[in-house]
Formats: structure tokens, sequence, C-alpha cells
């Protein structure tokens, strides 16, 4: 077991992206690589962009560290290295410039193929008392999973601190998960290491914001967390469900909001403010209050039935069902979309 060098490598991940988002906070506001409020924004002050940079240079060196103590085999480094930097350089070109939604989209697609390539093999899916083998269907499948939670990541990342609480609490709460589904395992290492990372960049991110994460850092940590759930999954079949039911909030807040602008013809990708956590932000007249709504959600309801599917007491579907059923309940009384 290596549970002091992980620990060692998570306080020295936190203090690696401390101060690198600092550092890049500097070449942000020396470039005027700025987020400008409009119409459209959640914030009213011109705030610089791309403090995921920290995040991602540091999960980066992590992510070879783990391989080098034998707490992450080496085809899982292979896949979510590759995967983070080139989701990261996409985000980074995104930042500083745009580019066109079908080419991200595409860069995107060509990231998810890599990582379910050195994934596989993906074992079968556990659905009540049926198992899913994954096939050719299954494989694409998770390669648009892969895509899908790297986007809603960004579409979430609206306000101060919402999408840094999500990956922390979702990634401690997989954590915890590995503990009681699969207690020999060490792949809880990269989770943990993940919420280290991102709490260094919260320090920064926190309301008021004085750095944003970006596209950079967004798209990279969703990418991470569809990748561990993938992960989960081939640790132990169950598992999936557990990192299904902890992204709760930011899966039912995006389908609603994308669903409903779909029905209007409206298109998903342009920037829009209209998901039920930026309604409510804009009721309250601030951020705080709702990202650390988020953070309870996560910990106070999705967390406990996340544990009970992991430890074998509840069916993963129905799990999923229990846990998301008040969330779409509330994201539309809230008019998500």
């Amino acid at each position: 077991m290596h549970a002091a060098q992980i620990l060692v490598l998570s306080i020295a991940a936190f203090g690696c992206a401390l101060w690198l988002t600092g550092r890049f906070r500097r070449y942000a506001l020396a470039k005027q690589l700025l987020d400008i409020p409009t119409e459209r924004s959640s914030h009213t002050v011109p705030t610089p962009r791309g403090g995921g940079v920290g995040i991602v240079v540091t999960m980066l060196a992590a992510l070879l560290a783990l391989g080098l103590i034998d707490a992450l085999w080496w085809p899982a480094v292979c896949a979510l290295a590759v995967g983070v930097g080139a989701t990261a350089l996409i985000g980074f070109a995104d930042d500083h410039g745009h580019v066109r939604p079908r080419w991200r989209l595409a860069g995107h697609a060509a990231v998810a193929a890599w990582v379910v390539y050195w994934l596989a093999p993906l074992p079968p899916l556990p659905i009540g008392n049926y198992e899913i083998s994954p096939g050719i269907a299954g494989y694409a499948l998770a390669g648009l999973w892969l895509v899908w939670v790297l986007n809603l990541t960004n579409f979430m990342d609206g306000i101060d601190g919402i999408a840094g609480v999500e990956v922390i609490t979702v990634s401690l709460g997989g954590a915890l998960a590995y503990a009681i589904g699969a207690p020999g395992s060490e792949a809880w290492a990269a989770p943990v290491t993940l919420a280290a990372a991102t709490l260094g960049f919260v320090a920064w991110n926190w309301p008021p914001a004085k750095i944003f994460m970006g596209d950079v850092g967004s798209g990279a940590v969703g990418l991470l967390l569809a990748a561990f759930s993938l992960q989960a999954a081939v640790v132990a079949p169950a598992l999936f469900w557990s990192w299904l039911i902890l992204l709760g909030v930011f899966m039912v807040d995006a389908m609603i909001t994308l669903l409903r602008r779909a029905a209007r013809g409206q298109k998903f990708y342009e920037a829009h403010k209209t998901h039920a956590y930026q309604h409510v932000s804009r009721r309250l007249g601030a951020h705080r209050p709702v990202t650390l709504a988020v953070g309870a959600i996560n910990l106070f309801w999705l967390l406990p039935i996340a544990l009970l599917v992991a430890r074998g007491t509840l069916d993963g579907l129905y799990g999923a069902i229990i846990a998301y059923s008040p969330l779409v309940l509330v994201a539309l009384w809230l008019r998500a979309g």
C-alpha cells in the first residue's frame, strides 16, 4: 500500500496548483486574457480566465508520479495523461481565441477514443438483474459518455466556485466508494489527487473569484471525472453507478437545460445563462450560497446513495433513479433551460 506516499503527493498537488494558479493569474492579467461580462454572463467584473492550467499541469505530473509508485496502472496513466493534455490544449486555444464548435467536438471525440482504447477491456454493466456486455455499441457509448461529461462540466462552470466544488466532492465521494466497493484497490489515489489539486485552484476561484477555470481547465477535469467512472467500472462494475450518481447535480441541470434549448431550436453550444444554478444565483444576487448548496447536495444526498450502491445494498439503476428524481423536479421548478 502507498497511502503515505499518496498523502504526500496530494499535499504537493494542492501546493503546486495553488502556486501555479497564482502565477497564471499574473500571466492572464498581463496578456489581457479576461472574461468580459456580457448580458449572458453571471459575473459583473472583468476577470482573468484560464486558471485551470494550474490543475492540468499539476495532474499531468501527479499521474506520472502515481504510475511510478504503482498506485495507477500504466495504461491508465497513458490514457489519462494524453487525454488531459490534449483536452487542455483545445481549451487553451479556445480561451485565447476561438475554436469552431465542430473542430472542438472532433478533438474531444478523438480524445475520448484514445481514453477508451487504453482503458479497455470494459466489463459488462450491471443493470438490475442483468448484465449488458459492452460490444462495439458499448464502447461507442463510453466514448460519448466521455465527450458528454467533458462538455457538461464546461457548461456548468458558470459561477464562482461551482465547478471546483463539484470536482472535489465527486472525486472524494468516488474515493470513498472505492474504499467500500473495492477495498483492495488503490484506484482511489487519482481522484484524491485531483481533489487536492482542484482545492488549490478553488482558493483563487472562491466567490468572489480572482480567476476563472476557463475551457482549459473545465474540459480537462470533466474528462478526468468521466474517465475515473470508467476506470471504476473496470475495478468493480457497480462502482460506475456510484460515479454516475455523484455527478447528479451537473448531469440533471445540463441535460434538462440542453433538451429545453434544443426543443426551441437554440444552439446548445452558444453562451447563455438559463441553467437552474444561474437562475438561483441571480435571484439571490450571490454565487456563494448556490456553490455551497451544490456541495451540500453532493455530500448529504448523492454520496449516501452512491455508497449504498458501492456496498451492494442498493442496485445501481434504482439508486440512480432515487438520486436523480428529486433533482429533476427541482431543476424543472427552477426553470432550467
